[in-house]
């Protein structure tokens, strides 16, 4: 799957550089994205052609946190290349909305040409859950506050001990945001997915089910394992 995902994207970049100079591309920091991480660093790609940004980061973990997410792309992804250039969200800025500012104002810059993300078990994009998920939200970048189920599933993969770790607020790129970008490539692995996906695919656009909303989107690819589909037949 995530070799599949991984070919793709690189397809998509080769084709857009064609005809552009740049390309910009977010990318979703969890274990979800291992294995197409790992397959997409080893493509054949004018690295020095992409701005890669992240699209959400934890508020407040120490600097050189693992489980931070701009250290989580650096160490599988940013690092390994050379990017034209790599845009982090700084969670431990002292002025949040001044960050969120200076990040939306990046992504207007360098408007998303891909996304390269997962779905949440409460089927959240990037950290809009559904209790702050907005699909016509006017911000590029916000602060949230995580719900219970986003935090809990941070303990599932492994990336904290306890709930009681995990941080209570974030920075996220909003819906419009992710949205926003030209190709939506969506990798979804694990039978604790699974009805996420079903949701995804069945349930009633809204924000209850955030990831509902990539049924409106044009261009969109959604990468799944047999656990992850397996409520979908």
């Amino acid at each position: 799957m995530g070799e599949s995902a991984a070919t793709a994207v690189a397809a998509k970049i080769t084709a857009l550089l064609k005809a552009q100079p740049e390309v910009n591309i977010i990318f979703a920091a969890a274990p979800s994205q291992n294995e197409f991480l790992v397959a997409f660093v080893t493509k054949d790609i004018q690295w020095n052609c992409i701005n890669a940004f992240h699209m959400d980061e934890y508020i407040g973990l120490h600097a050189d946190a693992p489980q931070a997410f701009g250290n989580f792309l650096k160490d599988r992804i940013f690092s390994k290349l050379p990017f034209k250039s790599i845009n982090y969200l700084n969670g431990n800025a002292t002025d949040v909305d001044k960050e969120c500012t200076r990040y939306q104002n990046l992504l207007t810059q360098y408007p998303p040409d891909i996304v390269c993300l997962g779905i949440g078990e409460n089927g959240h994009l990037a950290f809009n859950d559904p209790h702050v998920a907005d699909f016509n939200d006017p911000k590029l970048v916000k602060q949230v506050k995580l719900d219970l189920a986003c935090r809990q599933q941070q303990v599932n993969d492994g990336c904290f001990t306890t709930i009681d770790e995990v941080p209570s607020h974030a920075l996220t790129l909003t819906i419009p945001a992710l949205l926003s970008a030209n190709y939506l490539s969506a990798v979804v692995p694990g039978p604790a997915k699974a009805q996420a996906v079903y949701n995804t695919l069945n349930a009633e656009v809204n924000e209850l089910n955030p990831a509902t909303i990539l049924r409106t989107h044009h261009d969109v690819i959604l990468y799944l394992d047999k656990a992850s589909s397996a409520l979908i037949g």
